[in-house]
Parts: C-alpha cells; sequence; structure tokens
C-alpha cells in the first residue's frame, strides 16, 4: 500500500482570502455601492480598445519577447525623460510584467535572502510582507506617522547590519499622501550611509492632485541606482484587468529581475501591449490629463461628504479618499465596514487590514472614488444619512 502524502505546512500561515475580495462579495450580496476594491466602474480610452482589438486581428497573438514589445518599452523610456528627466535605456533597463504586482514580486524575489530584513512602512499595501517571507526575508513593519506620512526617525531607528530592502509607496496606497522634496532628502541620508536597496511602487504616479508634482526616484539618480521602480498600465488607463505593468532598474539589477521573471511569468499580455504603446503615442493628452480627470472625482465626492459625520484630509494623489469616522461609531474599522456594507449600502475598506498594529483608537476605512460621478453622488447620499 502507497504512503500517504501528508499535508505539507503552509508558506504563509495565517494569510486567508483578501479583504478586497471579500469586501467585493459583501458588496455584491446586499446590493451595495462598491467604493472598496480599486477599479473604476468605467473603460479606459476608445482608442486603447480599438488598437488591442486591430492587433488581436492583425497577427499580434504570441509571445512577446521576456522584456516586453520595443515599441512599448521605447514609449516607455521616452515617458520617463519627458516625465522626470532621467534617460533609460528601453533594451537593457525595463520589462513589462503581467501587472505591477507580478513587477513587485520579481524585484523582492532578485534583492532577498534567507534572513533579510526589509523595511515595510504601515500601512502598506497588502502584497509586500507575503512577498517577504515567501523568499525567505524577515519583514520589519515600521509605522507611518498619524497623518500617513514617512516617519524618517522611525525608518533610520530600524536599520540593522541585516536590513536588505526598503519598500516604498508613493502616491501612497491607502494614505492618499504624496512624497515631498523633504521626503527625498530623508531618503538620500539614510541610503547614503547604508548599504540599502529600494523597491518604489509609483503605481498613482499619474495620479496627483492640487498642483502637486510626483517626484519619482527615476529622477534622482543616487536614488535610481538602487532602485527598483514599479508602475501600471492598468491604473493609467483604467484598465486594471489588461494586468500590465512594468519595471525599471539599472542594467545589472534588472538582468537579476529578468532571471527571476522569466520562470514566474515568461511574458507579458502582447496584443495589449501594442494596444498601450499606440496610446500613449496617440493620445498624449489621456496622461497629461490624468490628475484632473481624478481632482475631479475627489472633489466631487468631498463635496457629497459634507454635511456628514465622516472627517478627513483630502487625499494629495492615488484614486482613494481616507475618512475617520470616530464621530458616528467607536467600532472597530472591520465591524464598521461590514455593517457600512449590510446596513447602508456602501462598501469601504478598513485601514487596519493594512498595518500589523493598527493605532489604538484609530477609526478610519478608505474609500475608492475611481468610479462614475453618479456612483458616487449616490454613495453620498446614503453616507449623508448616518
Amino acid at each position: 500500500m502507497s504512503p500517504t502524502a501528508s499535508q505539507p505546512p503552509g508558506k504563509l500561515p495565517g494569510v486567508g482570502e483578501s479583504i478586497f475580495s471579500v469586501m467585493s462579495r459583501l458588496a455584491l450580496e446586499h446590493g451595495a455601492i462598491n467604493l472598496s476594491q480599486g477599479y473604476p466602474d468605467y473603460d479606459g480610452p476608445q482608442l486603447l480598445r480599438d488598437r488591442a482589438a486591430w492587433h488581436m486581428n492583425h497577427g499580434h497573438n504570441q509571445y512577446a519577447p521576456l522584456a516586453g514589445v520595443p515599441e512599448l518599452r521605447e514609449a516607455i523610456a521616452e515617458l520617463v525623460q519627458a516625465r522626470y528627466g532621467a534617460r533609460i535605456d528601453p533594451d537593457r533597463e525595463i520589462t513589462v510584467t503581467p501587472g505591477a504586482t507580478e513587477a513587485l514580486s520579481c524585484a523582492i524575489a532578485t534583492l532577498v535572502h534567507p534572513g533579510d530584513e526589509v523595511l515595510v512602512l504601515d500601512p502598506a499595501y497588502d502584497s509586500y510582507d507575503p512577498c517577504v517571507r515567501l523568499n525567505g526575508g524577515v519583514p520589519v513593519h515600521v509605522p507611518m506617522r498619524p497623518d500617513f506620512r514617512v516617519d524618517w526617525d522611525r525608518v533610520r531607528a530600524a536599520l540593522t547590519p541585516r536590513t536588505r530592502l526598503l519598500m516604498l509607496n508613493h502616491p501612497h496606497n491607502p494614505g492618499g499622501t504624496v512624497f515631498g522634496e523633504t521626503d527625498l532628502a530623508a531618503l538620500r541620508e539614510l541610503v547614503d550611509g547604508h548599504p540599502l536597496y529600494l523597491v518604489s511602487d509609483e503605481v498613482y504616479e499619474h495620479i496627483v492632485f492640487d498642483g502637486r508634482p510626483h517626484r519619482s526616484l527615476l529622477g534622482d539618480p543616487a536614488l535610481a541606482s538602487r532602485a527598483f521602480v514599479v508602475s501600471s498600465f492598468g491604473k493609467t488607463f483604467h484598465a486594471t484587468g489588461w494586468r500590465v505593468g512594468y519595471c525599471i532598474a539599472p542594467p545589472a539589477l534588472m538582468a537579476e529581475f529578468q532571471r527571476i521573471h522569466q520562470f514566474t511569468n515568461f511574458s507579458t499580455q502582447t496584443p495589449l501591449q501594442y494596444a498601450i504603446a499606440d496610446t500613449l503615442s496617440e493620445l498624449p493628452e489621456h496622461l497629461a490629463g490624468l490628475g484632473a480627470f481624478y481632482q475631479r472625482r475627489r472633489d466631487l465626492f468631498l463635496r457629497e461628504l459634507e454635511g456628514s459625520g465622516f472627517r478627513f484630509t483630502p487625499a494629495e494623489g492615488s484614486y482613494f479618499q481616507l475618512v475617520d469616522y470616530s464621530d458616528i461609531s467607536d467600532a472597530p474599522d472591520t465591524a464598521f465596514a461590514m455593517t457600512l456594507t449590510t446596513d447602508h449600502g456602501v462598501a469601504a475598506i478598513p485601514v487596519s487590514v493594512f498595518q500589523v498594529e493598527p493605532p489604538p483608537g484609530q477609526r478610519v476605512v478608505r474609500f475608492c472614488f475611481a468610479k462614475e460621478e453618479s456612483t458616487l453622488t449616490a454613495a453620498g447620499e446614503r453616507l449623508r444619512a448616518l
């Protein structure tokens, strides 16, 4: 009789279903307006979709090159030079990936060895910690300030000889904050005295408000020389289901990245890459107007919250808005988000799920305003009724 294989130990004990899936399913079950998961309820530019169909019908349906189709990599290099003044080699420093999350995973796998410490700034996007642990690393969670800005003194205090990597996210999800020049100065000072690598998650780089610039690490040669910078065309073109992102890094780092990428997901959807390249070239006004496009939605949503019991500071970037509900309820944020969905018909994400140790008394949830104006107006009516 053959022996029965025993159940292997889990590699991610304690990790269950994503809160985003949970809240979206709950919203569907209760007919709630879904402002929880971060995706638009509208499509990207018509040109983008037309070009995807054209390429599907004209022979671009086989494997793309490992690094991505040349036309898209060249378009990315041109975009980076125009935006940040950085000259990027499209053949040696860019890889197109099936989504930004895959790029983040490969970047972490490139750098992290068993026992390496990785600084994760809480609240943090939920893929960082698991990716670190899957590669044998040790996540070290460093709380941000109450205003969801980086506490650079705490980051510096967390450095040890085993620290290998610092995870950055700006514009920040869920905080909605963006880096200022003081943040880059503090980061330069930090890396100047420590052999530290950086992974910079900049997927909301084009969604910044009120005249603020996005300060990409790509615009700072000293920081870019030790960084993987990740972005997302899904966010940029309102097409999150297309799963097309990219990563930029110096040639030596990118060569190692591609060794891992080729065995993770060899190439990215070919016709979609061509369609994005065409759209970047033929519709530059889309990127130029993206900040204003989302600022109108942010401002509409905040006007809808006037007269409610929610308190807030307007988001500086991303398409998320945090609100403090402590004048409405004393319930923990997870319970409040559930009740908000089931009893009041609006789904949100509790901020505590992004934190290892949420601050005592924190009463904050995250709304996504990447929605049609009619959706935001309807949500506002329900939220004002609380």
